[in-house]
C-alpha cells in the first residue's frame, strides 16, 4: 500500500499579488518612450542619448513602486519592508520581486534576453560586485505578444468606460445591401442578392399581379422582394505617429498616450472589426513602417516632423490594401521641420512653417485625397499658426482635425472611429 505525507500549504508572497492589476500599473514604465531615462529624471535628447531603461534591476524598481501606489502589499511583505534594513529582511524583499518577475514571465508577458557572461578571475557568484548583480543590469526585458495585447485591451476598456456604451460591430455607411438584419425597405429580387426573403411584401406582389388569394399560390420570379440591411463596410487604417523630440518636451510625455492609444485601436480592430486592416507608420527626420509587435518598444527622435514622408509612405501601404474605406490617422503635436529631397537628402527647418515643406506637404495631403483617403488629425499643440496648417490639410482632405491633450486623445480617436459615418469615394 502506497502513503502520502502531507505537509502545512505554505503559500509564497508573490501569490497573493494580482499579476494583472500591477501589469496594468506597470503600463507606463513598460511602454517607456525615452521621456525619462536618467537616474535624475533627466529627459532622453536632453544631453543624454540613451533609451529608457529596461534592465532587470529597473523592473524590479518599478514593480516596488506599483505594489505601493496599488496598495497590494500583505501583512509579510509589510513586515518584510519593516525588517530595518537587515540582510533578512532584505532578502525576503528580493526574493518577492524575483518571484513576481518571474511569474510575469512563467505567464507570457514578458521576456527576457540575457547576453553572455564571463566572470572576472575572482569575481564572486552573488553579494555585491558579483555575477548575479552584474546580470541584473544587463539582462533586459521585452513584452511579449501576449504583453501587448493585454495592455491594449487593458486601455481600450478604460477609454471605452469613459465614453459610456458604445455597440461594437463593422462600420456604417449609408448604403444598403441585402443581409440579416433588416434595417431598410424591400426591393426586388436580382440575381446575387442573399434570399432574405420578406414574405409580406413577396405575397402582397403576388396578390397584386394576380388580383386573387389562392392556394396553391401562384408565385413568379419578380414577385421575389428581398429585405435590406445597412451596407457594412471595411477599412483599412494607417495610424501615423510623430516621434519627433518634441513629443518628449517640454516636461510632458506625450510619446507614451499616443502608443497606448495605438495598441488600445489594434486590439479592437482585431476582435471587433476582423476583416479591417491597421498599420503604423513612424515620422520625424524620415517615415518607417513598424511592425505592431514593436510598438511598445518605439523610442522618440530623432528630432524633425517630416509630416510629408509620413503621408507618402501611408498612402503607398493603403493603396496596397484592397478595402471599401481607406484613412490615415495622425497624431502629432508639431510644425511640419522636414522634407525629404528627390535625392534623398533630408532638408530641415527647425523653426517649423517653412514656405517650401509646408507646400509640399499639402501636395500629399492633395494626393491623398485624391486616392479617396481620409486624413483625421489629432493634434496635441494649440499654437495659432499650427492651428491655421492644421485647418488648411483638413480642408483639403476633407478629413476632421481634433485638438486635444494626453488626458482625452483616446477617447478622441475611439469616438471618431466608432461613431463616425463614412461614405464610399467613387
Amino acid at each position: 500500500m502506497r502513503f502520502h505525507t502531507y505537509s502545512k500549504f505554505s503559500p509564497e508572497m508573490a501569490d497573493a499579488v494580482d499579476l494583472q492589476s500591477l501589469l496594468d500599473k506597470l503600463a507606463d514604465f513598460l511602454l517607456q518612450s525615452g521621456f525619462a531615462s536618467g537616474e535624475q529624471g533627466s529627459y532622453y535628447g536632453m544631453g543624454f542619448d540613451e533609451p529608457g531603461d529596461r534592465s532587470l534591476d529597473a523592473l524590479r524598481q518599478a514593480i516596488l513602486e506599483a505594489l505601493m501606489e496599488s496598495g497590494q502589499f500583505t501583512r509579510e511583505m509589510l513586515e518584510a519592508l519593516r525588517g530595518g534594513g537587515d540582510e533578512e529582511a532584505q532578502a525576503k524583499l528580493a526574493k518577492l520581486l524575483d518571484d513576481l518577475v518571474q511569474r510575469l514571465i512563467t505567464e507570457g508577458y514578458l521576456n527576457l534576453e540575457t547576453p553572455p557572461q564571463m566572470p572576472g578571475a575572482h569575481q564572486p557568484l552573488e553579494g555585491k560586485g558579483s555575477v548575479a548583480q552584474a546580470a541584473a543590469r544587463d539582462v533586459n526585458f521585452s513584452l511579449t505578444g501576449k504583453g501587448i495585447d493585454f495592455l491594449g485591451y487593458k486601455t481600450l476598456r478604460g477609454l471605452l468606460g469613459s465614453l459610456g456604451k458604445s455597440s461594437f460591430g463593422s462600420h456604417d455607411t449609408p448604403y444598403l445591401a441585402t443581409g440579416i438584419e433588416s434595417d431598410g425597405w424591400s426591393k426586388p429580387y436580382e440575381f446575387g442578392d442573399v434570399l432574405n426573403i420578406d414574405v409580406n411584401e413577396t405575397l402582397k406582389a403576388s396578390m397584386i399581379r394576380t388580383g386573387e388569394i389562392g392556394v396553391p399560390l401562384d408565385l413568379e420570379y419578380s414577385d421575389l422582394m428581398v429585405r435590406q440591411a445597412e451596407y457594412r463596410s471595411s477599412c483599412a487604417t494607417v495610424l501615423m505617429l510623430d516621434c519627433s523630440h518634441s513629443m518628449i518636451l517640454y516636461g510632458e510625455d506625450r510619446f507614451t498616450p499616443a502608443k497606448k492609444v495605438a495598441l488600445a485601436l489594434t486590439h479592437l480592430i482585431r476582435t471587433q472589426f476582423p476583416g479591417d486592416s491597421i498599420k503604423v507608420v513612424l515620422f520625424h527626420d524620415s517615415a518607417e513602417e513598424i511592425p505592431l509587435a514593436t510598438l511598445a518598444s518605439a523610442q522618440v527622435g530623432p528630432y524633425h516632423t517630416n509630416t510629408a514622408e509620413g503621408l507618402k509612405l501611408a498612402r503607398r501601404l493603403l493603396m496596397a490594401q484592397k478595402k471599401d474605406m481607406r484613412q490615415i490617422i495622425m497624431i502629432t503635436d508639431g510644425k511640419p521641420s522636414a522634407l525629404t529631397m528627390p535625392d534623398g537628402q533630408i532638408y530641415k527647418n527647425s523653426f517649423g512653417l517653412d514656405l517650401v515643406v509646408i507646400e509640399k506637404t499639402l501636395q500629399e495631403v492633395a494626393a491623398c485625397r485624391k486616392s479617396g483617403i481620409m486624413i483625421n488629425t489629432f493634434m496635441l499643440a494649440r499654437d495659432r499658426a499650427l492651428v491655421e496648417f492644421v485647418k488648411r490639410m483638413s480642408e483639403i482632405s476633407r478629413g476632421k482635425a481634433y485638438f486635444t491633450s494626453t488626458m482625452t486623445l483616446g477617447q478622441f480617436i475611439l469616438m471618431d472611429f466608432l461613431k463616425r459615418k463614412t461614405r464610399k469615394v467613387s
